[in-house]
This record gives C-alpha cells, sequence and structure tokens, in this order.
C-alpha cells in the first residue's frame, strides 16, 4: 500500500451561492451596471466638490440665458404661425396642379378619340378606294400591309427572361456571343420574328403590335421597342397561319434552334402552341409613301381608260 498522502475529497455540507443568472452575459451585465462612464461621474465629483454647478450663478448669466431662451421660444412660434399661414395657400396650389392635370388628361383623352375616329374613318375610305381600283386584291393586300384585322389559324409564341435575370445588364448581345444575364433582347425578337416569317406566316404581332414590312426592332437600354413602341415581358408573339405546321416549321429551323439555345443555355423561357383561331389587329399607322397610275384600269361601264391608280 503507498505510504503517500492522498487529498480527500471536500464533502463540506456548506452550500455555496448559486451562480447568477446573468453570469454568461457579463459585457451586458456590466453596461447596465456602469451605466454611466467612470470619466463622466468622476469629472461630477469634482465639479461638485470645487462647488461649481451647471446653472449661471450671476445676474447676467441668468439674464442671458433667460434672453436665449425667449428668442428660441419667439423663433419656434413665428415658425409655426408661418407654417399655419402658408398651409392654406399650399393646399390652394395642389388641388390647383391636380384640377390642371385631370383638365389636361381629359383633353388628351379627347384628342386621342379624334385621332382614332379619323383613322377610321380614313382606313374605311382607304379600303373603299381598294376595292374600287383594285378588284379582288383588295383584302390582299390589305393583309400584306397589315391595314387591316386579321383573324385566323396559327400559332402562340411566348418568350420570357429568365428567373435569375438581372434587373440590369449591358447592351444586346453581340453576334459572336450571348450575355449571360438570361434576358431577351432586341436581336433574339430580330430572329424570332424572321424565322416566323420564313416558316410561312402570314401576318405578326407581338404584345398586340402589328408587324409590317416597314417595321423595326431595336433596343433602348434595357428594353424592346417595336415601332418605336417600348414593350414588356413576356413577349406574346402572334402568327397567323397553318397552326401545326407553322409551329413545326420554325421549332426546325434555324431561328427555331436559336431560341431552343436560349432556352437550355441561358435559362430564357419559351412556349409555343397551336391555336385553332387567333386575332391580329391592324397597324396603328400606316401612311401610303408611294402612288402611281395602273394601266388598264376600266370605267363604270367597261371600257378602258388606260390609267388608274395601285
Amino acid at each position: 500500500m503507498c505510504g503517500m498522502s492522498q487529498e480527500r475529497p471536500d464533502r463540506s455540507t456548506t452550500k455555496k451561492p448559486a451562480a447568477r443568472p446573468d453570469a454568461s452575459m457579463s459585457l451586458l451585465t456590466n453596461v447596465m451596471d456602469h451605466s454611466l462612464d467612470d470619466g463622466y461621474a468622476e469629472a461630477a465629483e469634482r465639479k461638485s466638490a470645487a462647488g461649481v454647478s451647471g446653472l449661471p450663478r450671476t445676474l447676467r448669466a441668468k439674464l442671458g440665458l433667460a434672453a436665449g431662451l425667449v428668442l428660441a421660444a419667439v423663433v419656434v412660434t413665428v415658425g409655426a404661425a408661418q407654417a399655419r399661414i402658408a398651409a392654406p395657400t399650399l393646399a390652394k396650389e395642389h388641388e390647383e396642379l391636380i384640377n390642371r392635370i385631370q383638365r389636361g388628361t381629359a383633353e388628351a383623352d379627347k384628342q386621342q378619340k379624334r385621332v382614332d375616329a379619323t383613322r377610321d374613318a380614313v382606313s374605311k375610305m382607304q379600303a373603299e378606294a381598294l376595292k374600287a381600283h383594285g378588284g379582288g386584291r383588295a383584302e390582299l393586300l390589305a393583309l400584306l400591309a397589315g391595314s387591316t384585322q386579321v383573324t385566323g389559324p396559327g400559332v402562340k409564341l411566348v418568350v420570357d427572361d429568365a428567373k435569375q435575370a438581372e434587373s440590369s445588364g449591358g447592351g444586346p448581345r453581340e453576334s459572336s456571343g450571348f450575355s449571360d444575364t438570361g434576358r431577351v433582347r432586341d436581336r433574339d425578337m430580330q430572329r424570332v420574328v424572321n424565322g416566323l416569317w420564313e416558316s410561312g406566316a402570314e401576318a405578326i404581332s407581338v404584345n398586340g403590335q402589328r408587324l409590317t414590312s416597314l417595321s423595326a426592332i431595336r433596343a433602348a437600354g434595357d428594353a424592346i421597342l417595336v415601332d418605336n413602341k417600348p414593350l414588356v415581358p413576356p413577349y406574346t408573339v402572334l402568327a397567323v397561319g397553318d397552326g401545326q405546321r407553322l409551329s413545326t416549321a420554325f421549332q426546325d429551323s434555324a431561328d427555331g434552334q436559336y431560341l431552343h439555345v436560349l432556352q437550355e443555355n441561358y435559362g430564357v423561357r419559351t412556349r409555343i402552341s397551336a391555336e385553332s383561331e387567333v386575332t391580329l389587329p391592324p397597324a396603328p399607322s400606316l401612311t401610303v409613301r408611294t402612288a402611281k397610275p395602273q394601266a388598264g384600269a376600266a370605267k363604270a361601264d367597261g371600257t378602258d381608260t388606260g390609267k388608274g391608280t395601285s
């Protein structure tokens, strides 16, 4: 048996004081117990010992403090009075601005109705002139020019930005590569539209904007413009034609494969479906740029005048 002494375990029955619940929050406890910095406390004690008070003792100092308080009260009172006086004037000006905006909006709506009525009248006269001088080609000419509403079978193609697309990015994609922002660019929509034309579409619209032979798809920052009208995603493209055949031909074309690449590699969302009936509105502003006589126009009695219009 080893002769070395061993320390006996402490079995004292004296209870140790319980630990404070906030023992683990020493920093917070110190802040609460010493809310006043020690330096400030010492400075206050020195002033108290020296008999220095924060309030002025001399009559002159007291008068100066009173004058300052009176001046501050006067400034606050004058400011409140001016604000109260100006409030009715500002309210009146605000109401007048609202009335001017409402009158301007009403006048703009009235002018727009006149423009729409005049445009409808011009379109009607143009249609009558085409029927009178163009014979059976009038409807075909109106269809090709985009001056009339078109209803028939076709396809509906929806193109949208990727879900993770950034709110802002660079310019349109360059021909050598793509931007990885996942946004649909003007060049993408140009290829989509051209691919539909090549696949046999007879008429096309993008977000309700009818395309003609003079339509332009451009970019202004991140916005896509169709005939200078800004469009927002998703972009809904309607095309009139043989629905199923048009859909298959487009998806098999180079432009359809291009759109598939955007979908697979950049997250651009697309959806195409053949529709039994789609309706395309007429182009909003068409102007006759050229006109020339057409030989062989006939009079009402059937005689040939030798000239005509087209």
